[in-house]
Parts: structure tokens; C-alpha cells; sequence
């Protein structure tokens, strides 16, 4: 197989990701999920970078800064990793409890998840544009939970609305996807091009992110991220309407 053969898929399934067939069974869902995924790069970015050692988004890593703190590795905050531990789940809570009551109708879990988001999105930029310095303890400690709580919600109503590949915040089980499930692996290659999209949005949105805290403000990522939430909003609110079959539940 030559290498036009092997890409020309990869790229006719990224097209179809960011702009979806209306009949598919996810619809216009995959390129709002793009987007939120460009917003976990951009909050992370922030959160590393202005808050210290700490992700807002990314659990994982939070869990080993944890295991850091207690080792008594240098720059770790056992506190701040707990801290960021416990919005998250808070907002995976509150973000479930959405999911449960709208499950009809797979737009309006979207649109009450972001306009919930959004909110707390809006008051964390608020909170680091207008308050004392980001890294000071108690407005560390505000934005940790804000932020926490917000992406929690996000990644909750990711979950439920389950788009193949499209978690938000989670690339480890995408890349070991792309791997294994690769032709050189012995595999078909599916939704390679789907897959490199989510890792190419992440990269991305912490690319924007880092660019924002060294050249411009510290608040910048969070109005970037902002400006994204409420395009999505925009776009979930005129989805909500719609009775198309992907909006049904799985």
C-alpha cells in the first residue's frame, strides 16, 4: 500500500469528524467535543503553569503530584493536588446529575453542561483577572476549585454522550488506540484520523495556553477558553432543538 493510500482515509475520516454527516448516529457532536478538548489544553496549560504543579483537567497526573508531595519531592502541594482532586469529582457530581435528568435528548445534556461550565469558566477569569496574584494561597485555592468543578462537569457529559475517541481530557487510551488498532499492528486503522484530531486539538490548546501565560497575561488562557464555551453554548442551545436520531440516547 502506498503512502496516498494509507493517508487518504486517516484524512477523509478527520473531514468527517469536524464536519459531520447530520444522519450519523453522533451528528454534530464530534466538532463540539474538538473544541472542549482544545479548552482541556488551554486550562491545563493555566493551571501547570500559574498555579504550580497542578492539573485541573487531568486527574491522573494529579494523583502522581499527590504520591510527589508525600515523597517530598520539591514544588508538589499535596493539598493543591487533593484540592484539585475533589472540585473535579464535585463537578463530575453535578455533571452526572445533569446527564441523568436531560438523558432524553443528548443536545440538551450538552447545552445545560456548558451553560454550568461557562459559569464557573466566566467566574475563574474573573477571579484571575481582577483578584489578587493567581499563585497567592487563597486565590490559588479559588481557581483550583472553579476550575476543578468545571471541567469535572465536562467530563462527565463526555461520558455520557460517549463519542467514539472524543473524551475531552483523556489521551492515553486514544494514542494506545491508535497504536494497537494500527495496520501496522495487524489492524484496520479505524478512526485513526479521529484520534490524531483529539491529540492534535489537546496539543493545541496547551500550545495557545503556554504561548498565552509567557507573552500575554495569566488570565488569557481562561478568556480563550471562555470564548470557546460559549461558541459551543451557542451552537448546543440551536442542537437542542433539534429531534434529528443522533440526539436520542444510546
Amino acid at each position: 500500500m502506498s503512502i496516498k493510500d494509507a493517508v487518504r482515509p486517516v484524512l477523509r475520516e478527520a473531514r468527517a469528524t469536524v464536519l459531520p454527516d447530520p444522519a450519523d448516529r453522533h451528528g454534530p457532536l464530534p466538532p463540539l467535543m474538538l473544541a472542549l478538548t482544545v479548552v482541556t489544553g488551554l486550562v491545563d496549560a493555566f493551571s501547570y503553569l500559574v498555579l504550580g504543579h497542578v492539573f485541573v483537567a487531568n486527574m491522573t497526573g494529579n494523583v502522581v503530584f499527590a504520591g510527589f508531595a508525600v515523597a517530598g519531592a520539591a514544588g508538589f502541594s499535596l493539598a493543591a493536588s487533593l484540592a484539585a482532586l475533589a472540585a473535579f469529582g464535585a463537578g463530575a457530581l453535578v455533571g452526572g446529575r445533569i446527564a441523568h435528568r436531560a438523558r432524553a435528548h443528548r443536545g440538551r445534556v450538552l447545552r445545560a453542561a456548558l451553560a454550568v461550565e461557562t459559569v464557573l469558566f466566566l467566574a475563574a477569569y474573573a477571579v484571575a483577572r481582577y483578584c489578587t496574584a493567581p499563585d497567592t494561597s487563597a486565590t490559588r485555592y479559588q481557581l483550583i476549585a472553579l476550575l476543578g468543578l468545571a471541567m469535572g462537569v465536562q467530563n462527565a457529559t463526555a461520558r455520557a454522550l460517549a463519542v467514539p475517541d472524543l473524551t475531552t481530557t483523556v489521551l492515553t487510551l486514544t494514542i494506545t488506540g491508535m497504536a494497537s488498532d494500527s495496520r501496522a499492528a495487524g489492524g484496520t486503522g479505524g478512526r485513526t484520523g479521529r484520534r490524531a484530531l483529539s491529540a492534535l486539538a489537546m496539543f493545541a490548546g496547551a500550545l495557545a495556553g503556554a504561548f498565552a501565560v509567557r507573552h500575554g497575561s495569566p488570565a488569557l488562557p481562561l478568556l480563550l477558553a471562555c470564548v470557546l464555551l460559549a461558541g459551543c453554548a451557542l451552537a448546543a442551545c440551536v442542537q437542542a432543538r433539534s429531534d434529528a436520531p443522533w440526539s436520542q440516547p444510546l
